[in-house]
């Protein structure tokens, strides 16, 4: 059971998770997105293979959105620029410098659609307003519940894909120095950098 002084720091990280309808139903407690994962992603990085399955029949606008990104190249040398050890990696959107991409509209959100924000989870990164995400993500590193939909209560964070290959490299990532830099906290010291994100066979 998730201590109420442990639950109180990951709701304080959530509002800090960056990026972006509510469907109306509530997560189940099982996870869909193997069974239902229907295209991959291999991200390249500068510290390993990270292999994502994207689970379109669950988060149909999530998916598209991301898949436009990576097949127009814009996931290529951005970094992992948020890093928390035993809460999840982010990244998706800034250089090595710290330089914001430009992106597209932001997309509804898309966390009510049943699946959770359990380790090893890929979900939409976003602002306050819950259907603010444009193109960063981030990659559970842990079980992080209080991140998931709850019907009238919390709008969640949109979980979309799970790594299948790789887990070790998102490991490795978690446990990278952290500094301050440009004003953002939890940035790597020596910069994580997705070389490149492409959609593979199985």
């Amino acid at each position: 059971m998730i201590s109420q002084s442990w639950l109180c720091v990951l709701l304080t990280a959530v509002v800090l998770i960056c990026g972006c309808g509510e469907a109306a139903k509530t997560p189940k407690a099982e996870n869909k997105t193997a069974s239902l994962a229907s295209n991959i992603v291999k991200l390249e990085t500068s510290m390993g293979d990270i292999v994502i399955e994207l689970n379109e029949q669950a988060a149909p606008v999530t998916v598209k959105n991301f898949l436009r990104y990576v097949q127009e190249g814009f996931y290529d040398g951005t970094i992992f620029h948020r890093v928390i050890h035993g809460f999840m990696i982010q990244g998706g959107g800034l250089t090595a410098e710290m330089e914001k991409k430009e992106t597209r509209d932001p997309i509804a959100n898309e966390a009510g659609n049943g699946l959770r924000n359990e380790r090893g989870t890929i979900a939409m990164a976003r602002s306050n307003d819950p259907h603010s995400a444009t193109s960063q993500f981030f990659i559970n590193h842990t079980d992080n519940m209080p991140l998931d939909y709850v019907a009238n209560v919390k709008p969640g964070y949109a979980v979309f894909g799970k790594v299948t290959e790789g887990m070790d490299v998102v490991d490795s990532i978690a446990k990278v120095e952290t500094t301050t830099r440009d004003g953002k906290a939890d940035v790597p010291v020596e910069p994580v950098v997705i070389k490149s994100a492409k959609v593979v066979s199985r």
